[in-house]
């Protein structure tokens, strides 16, 4: 898990590249010569666009079609979608998420007319293909800018998250999400709060844990394995020596990189992207040395808040993110609670822990 995925890769200039170069502009021109009444958007290559890859059930609240799913059966499930592809289906925990990113892709728009730098959503679900209809019909009566679907019918989505330079994958299955940070790809097992907040239907709020989050699980495992004294004496060390990048720290990454563009516009006061750092750390005793890494990153965070241990869920109650990630499930649970829509990164030495006490594993049989 050490090795985390770059934003994208680099061009080689290799024949098989400029082949792809080719084909790619070909589907293109063929996409756009269509005759349509509806305008289209710009189509990003997959290596320009900060790619963001949700699952069915993070997009729309699919609870009771999933329970027909797990009681009665794969068949009878899908003739249920079948029967009610007409009735659009609720939104589901990303669904905020998702009109944020489309909200600061037309604010791009207008600033970079022929931009290829732009969020591209694409719905990654392990769904049948005949349960697509009713997928692209509350799509459409969203109005939501999704014009690549991956229907994998059961199979594991990881190899098309690669194909696709996903920067985050977002989904309700945690072993899926699992399996995908192993890959090197940034990504979050998705939970509903409790209840609903208000959030700003102008600027995409992201909200990040630091530790084992955008940085790796180092510092956390000297705080499990023996205490807060020496966690803060080792933070004083090495206050000056980088953490090593934890599982988000490419996304955050790619968020830098759009900024960046409105910034150059002049329009950092009016930009549609902030960002949190939202941490369990005391800002005196070891938070120096996460600022310090973020620079030497070359990246800004808009906010910092060090709480020192304190509960974040009524903090985040006030900053009302689209999404926060945390490493911890106690502190997902206390956002929920409080209506904050949150997202498990499940990652390092925080998973063998509840609320500080490490959990019974189960004894490995020889």
């Amino acid at each position: 898990r050490e090795k985390m995925s770059e934003i994208k890769p680099k061009d080689k200039g290799s024949s098989e590249e400029s082949a792809a170069e080719q084909d790619w502009a070909a589907a293109k021109a063929a996409f756009e010569n269509l005759k349509s009444n509806k305008p289209r958007p710009v189509s990003p290559k997959p290596k320009n666009a900060v790619t963001i890859a949700v699952s069915s059930r993070t997009l729309f609240n699919m609870k009771a079609e999933r329970k027909i799913f797990e009681e009665e059966g794969l068949e009878k499930y899908v003739a249920f979608q079948q029967e009610h592809e007409n009735e659009p289906l609720k939104p589901g925990p990303a669904f905020p998420f998702v009109k944020a990113l489309m909200n600061v892709n037309t604010r791009l728009r207008e600033l970079y007319p022929d931009n290829e730098e732009l969020f591209d959503i694409v719905l990654m679900t392990n769904n049948h293909a005949q349960v697509g209809v009713r997928l692209i019909n509350s799509i459409n009566h969203y109005d939501l800018t999704i014009e690549r679907f991956c229907m994998t019918g059961g199979k594991s989505p990881i190899g098309y998250l690669k194909a696709y330079l996903t920067n985050l994958y977002l989904s309700k299955s945690a072993d899926k999400v699992i399996e995908a940070i192993d890959e090197g790809i940034a990504a979050a097992t998705m939970f509903t709060p409790d209840t609903e907040l208000e959030l700003s239907g102008t600027q995409l709020r992201v909200a990040f844990d630091g530790d084992a989050v955008l940085f790796s699980d180092e510092s956390e495992i000297i705080v499990k394995q023996h205490g807060l004294d020496s966690f803060f004496e080792h933070e004083k060390q090495f206050e000056n020596k980088p953490l090593a990048q934890g599982p988000l720290k490419c996304f955050l990454e790619a968020l830098g990189k759009l900024q960046r563009k409105f910034y150059a516009k002049n329009e950092r006061l009016n930009c549609p992207i902030r960002t949190f750092l939202v941490t369990a750390r005391s800002a005196a005793s070891s938070g120096a040395r996460v600022l310090k890494t973020l620079r030497s990153w070359g990246l800004e965070i808009d906010e910092a808040l060090f709480l020192a241990g304190a509960p974040k869920g009524p903090l985040l109650q006030k900053i009302r993110p689209h999404i926060f990630f945390d490493d911890q499930m106690f502190h997902i649970e206390g956002a929920t609670e409080l209506g904050t829509i949150s997202a498990h990164v499940p990652y390092g030495i925080g998973q063998k822990y509840h609320k500080g006490k490490l959990i019974e594993q189960p004894e490995k049989k020889e």
